[in-house]
């Protein structure tokens, strides 16, 4: 997607106070998002966690408030909220003008009923409580780019059918929460921001939470997967958690108009496949242990050729092979749907944004995940760069 170059503030101190509820406030996103909000606008907070009781609602509270620093001092309060139950928000505030639901399941291989229960159902419980809120200017929708599913080709930012279907259940509860979601409650001041796939807190490429991008990579570090489905011209589309920060703040303003929104790149900046894996061994070649291994790059295949030897591989469900491709079968099928996601509306309505080069962002997070192991090896001085009030899937 794009960051600046230079610092600047979708929203300044400025801005009138408001009130922000953020839903899944102790997720990675959502936490990030909580500390932009604090940094760059006056507003208060309204936070919800899942918690099963309230020895672990204390337990979350203390961190999540503990995480955001002093600026959560007098400003920000946390709330339990089970969105699989009926009515999760019934105790909390209706004075809000804003909301960021970023609460959500979003594992590639979760069971169909899992992602309806909580991507779905749970974001039609928002949107219920949302309609009694009788200030509210604003709803942002965190959704994704993969809620495009297998459809290929200009992706606009607009509401997308179906009909191409979907490569796993995750994709599909996305797109079926932003259908309903925009059928059920047309009233709503809804904002649906398409997230990219957040791969570093920051543009110098510091990760403190992994996802499938990084697992792809290990396997191939180790040797434990040797071919790549896809095809070497299919677009990734990567972001920092600071960039799309930033811009969910900056969506949550009421100057800023409602609709969907691509936190993405622009499709001629989005790194290729093959560009990604090429420097990804580039960086891994640097690495006296990984060079003595001698591991050769992989091969591009087919979606039947990778399938064929994932199903040979898992009659040897112990091995380490079989667990490598099982955890890359969920999401390959994309890799075979090359897509250009328009961002166009995100560069008109935040005229600070500028290119992202997300070529050195792959260099950047490879030399990141080799010099510290996967999180094996101790994380060097904590690095706050990503936090500031300076100005994404």
């Amino acid at each position: 997607m794009t960051t600046p170059t230079t610092p600047a503030t979708p929203a300044t101190p400025a801005t009138p106070a408001r009130t922000v509820l953020v839903t899944g406030a102790d997720g990675y996103i959502g936490r990030r998002t909580a500390q932009r909000l604090l940094a760059d606008t006056d507003d208060r907070l309204v936070l919800t966690v899942r918690a099963a009781d309230r020895t672990e609602l204390a337990r979350k509270r203390e961190r999540l408030l503990g995480s955001l620093g002093v600026r959560a001092e007098g400003r920000a309060e946390v709330h339990p909220a089970d969105l699989t139950e009926d009515a999760p928000l019934a105790k909390v505030t209706r004075d809000v003008h804003a909301i960021v639901h970023s609460a959500a399941r979003t594992a590639f291989d979760q069971p169909r009923d899992d992602a309806r229960r909580i991507n779905v159902d749970g974001t039609l419980r928002v949107a219920e409580y949302a309609g009694r809120c009788p200030g509210l200017d604003r709803f942002v929708l965190l959704s994704t780019l993969v809620s495009a599913g297998r459809r290929t080709g200009d992706v606009p930012e607009a509401a997308l059918s179906d009909e191409a279907g979907f490569a796993n259940h995750y994709e599909w509860s996305k797109s079926e929460a932003e259908r309903l979601l925009t059928r059920d409650h047309p009233a709503l001041p809804l904002s649906i921001a398409r997230l990219s796939t957040i791969v570093a807190d920051d543009v110098d490429g510091h990760i403190t939470q992994y996802n499938a991008f990084h697992n792809t990579l290990r396997l191939f570090f180790y040797g434990l997967i040797t071919i790549m489905p896809g095809l070497p011209d299919t677009r990734l589309y990567l972001a920092t958690a600071h960039a799309t920060s930033g811009a969910i703040a900056h969506l949550t303003r009421p100057a800023t108009p409602t609709g969907v929104y691509h936190l993405a790149p622009a499709a001629d900046q989005a790194v290729r496949l093959d560009e990604a894996i090429s420097t990804a061994f580039d960086v891994f070649e640097q690495d006296p242990a990984f060079a003595r291994r001698r591991l050769l790059r992989p091969e591009f295949c087919d979606i039947e050729s990778f399938r064929y030897l994932n199903d040979a591989a898992q009659a040897l469900s112990a091995s380490p092979s079989a667990a490598a491709l099982r955890s890359v079968l969920p999401f390959a099928e994309q890799m075979f749907c090359p897509k250009r996601f328009d961002n166009s509306r995100l560069l008109r309505t935040w005229p600070g944004s500028a290119a992202f080069d997300t070529g050195q962002l792959v260099r950047s997070v490879c030399e990141s995940l080799v010099r510290g192991r996967w999180g094996r090896r101790a994380p060097e001085a904590p690095h706050t760069a990503g936090m500031e009030a300076t100005a994404c899937p």
